[in-house]
């Protein structure tokens, strides 16, 4: 699929107009060499980037800016990098007065510049050095901001250049994770299609089907992935920025992201708040899609009970203040400000029952997505090893806490919450 095409907009059966603003993405041998002409018009540019990926693609990019006013933050490469407040306010103090912020990374390198391009209103583009996550495309940056993890809607990136050398040598532990982002697209288009039925919410077939197609095609070429094979690498980052641009055009991240990364969000902001170690993103929405899998066969395998589970308060926020300690009770107030317990959703469960099972049964099995993820060595085991039953657990019961977002863990909790 021809990517700049996709972003000149598609009038969609649905009734919306699809558009995505962003002006060029090149995915191909030397594209920072692409920088030149893309920045004729900027004279004063941040570049943002951590050790490790300035290393990977900044004297490609400086060179390409020669002649330039170039001023740089270039974070530590030892540590994870939290895209917290001390980060923001980093790039913040940096920025004077440029014209044009180019962030060199992946995750949260973007999600920095994202975040800080809304907020400043100074534009960004994106040299990316691995294809580990699909929100290079997306409006939506991912930051911890007060200790909670929240997703704000920002902006989208004049440009996307990514070399298809640099990406094939990304840490195979990125590679992993953006198959895995791939894969947990399973259960987010499950979990669309869900609230779609039980809330009314909007839904779209055309990006759910485009969705898809990435999927497929990820996995067609998955054995080439840890053998470093630019072609399965370029399809790979081609399938998550088309997810990126399937989240601008449907206006949320709801095509790519649900229970599993409501999951993942989970483990990230308990290992923050605990001190404790977590995955790369791609590869906690990797594992918590075999988790999301085994809750709707434990759905499917019962009657659907005829009233759901409420906790009694005092039970609920000692449970919320136990598992996320200093930042629990803003989840709990996000809860309360959208009813989130005060609904009662038992009477269209049992009116809408078969077609919740009909779509529940879309979803690959445990065991299947397992076997999807052992193309790239990527085994379960190890998930359980670094968390623990007990946490997984209490991932699947208030990880849906987290955000403002209907997904199969809340049919789970409205079913089986008590057997706590």
């Amino acid at each position: 699929m021809d990517i700049n095409e996709l972003l000149k907009g598609v009038e969609c059966s649905c009734g919306r107009t699809h558009t995505c603003p962003i002006k060029y993405v090149y995915i191909e041998k030397n594209a920072m060499a692409r920088l030149t002409d893309i920045c004729a018009d900027y004279n004063k540019i941040l570049i943002v980037s951590d050790e490790n990926t300035f290393a990977a693609a900044g004297e490609q990019t400086l060179a390409a800016l020669a002649g330039k006013d170039l001023r740089r933050v270039t974070f530590t490469g030892k540590e994870i990098l939290v895209p917290s407040e001390p980060a923001i306010e980093e790039v913040t103090k940096n920025l004077g007065d440029a014209e044009l912020i180019i962030g060199i990374g992946s995750g949260v390198i973007q999600d920095l510049c994202k975040y800080v391009s809304h907020f400043e209103k100074v534009p960004y583009m994106v040299v990316a050095t691995a294809p580990s996550m699909d929100g290079y495309a997306s409006t939506g940056a991912a930051m911890i901001t007060g200790g909670m993890k929240v997703t704000y809607s920002a902006g989208l990136p004049v440009a996307l250049v990514a070399d298809t050398a640099v990406l094939a040598q990304a840490p195979l532990e990125m590679l992993k994770a953006g198959y895995g982002d791939v894969i947990g697209k399973f259960s987010a288009l499950n979990d669309w299609e869900l609230s779609r039925e039980v809330t009314g919410e909007y839904f779209c077939q055309y990006i759910y089907d485009l969705t898809y197609e990435q999927i497929e095609t990820t996995l067609q070429l998955a054995d080439g992935i840890l053998q470093r094979n630019e072609e399965s690498i370029k399809a790979l980052m081609d399938a998550l920025v088309i997810i990126g641009i399937m989240m601008s055009f449907a206006g949320s991240s709801r095509p790519a992201s649900g229970s599993e990364h409501h999951l993942s969000h989970f483990f990230e902001v308990t290992g923050i708040v605990d001190g404790t170690g977590y995955f790369p993103h791609g590869i906690d929405v990797a594992y918590s899609t075999v988790i999301t899998a085994g809750v709707r066969e434990k759905i499917l395998a019962k009657p659907f009970p005829k009233t759901i589970y409420r906790p009694e308060k005092a039970f609920y926020e000692a449970e919320m203040n136990r598992i996320y300690k200093e930042v629990g009770p803003g989840f709990m107030e996000l809860q309360k400000k959208i009813g989130a317990y005060e609904a009662d959703r038992s009477e269209v469960y049992l009116a809408k029952e078969d077609k919740i099972r009909e779509i529940f049964g879309k979803m690959p099995t445990a065991e299947q997505v397992k076997e999807m993820l052992s193309k790239v060595e990527m085994n379960i085991d190890e998930f359980y090893a670094l968390y623990g039953e007990k946490k997984i657990r209490d991932a699947v019961l208030y990880a849906k806490d987290i955000k403002d977002r209907y997904s199969a863990l809340w049919v789970n909790y409205d079913y089986y919450g008590g057997e706590q």
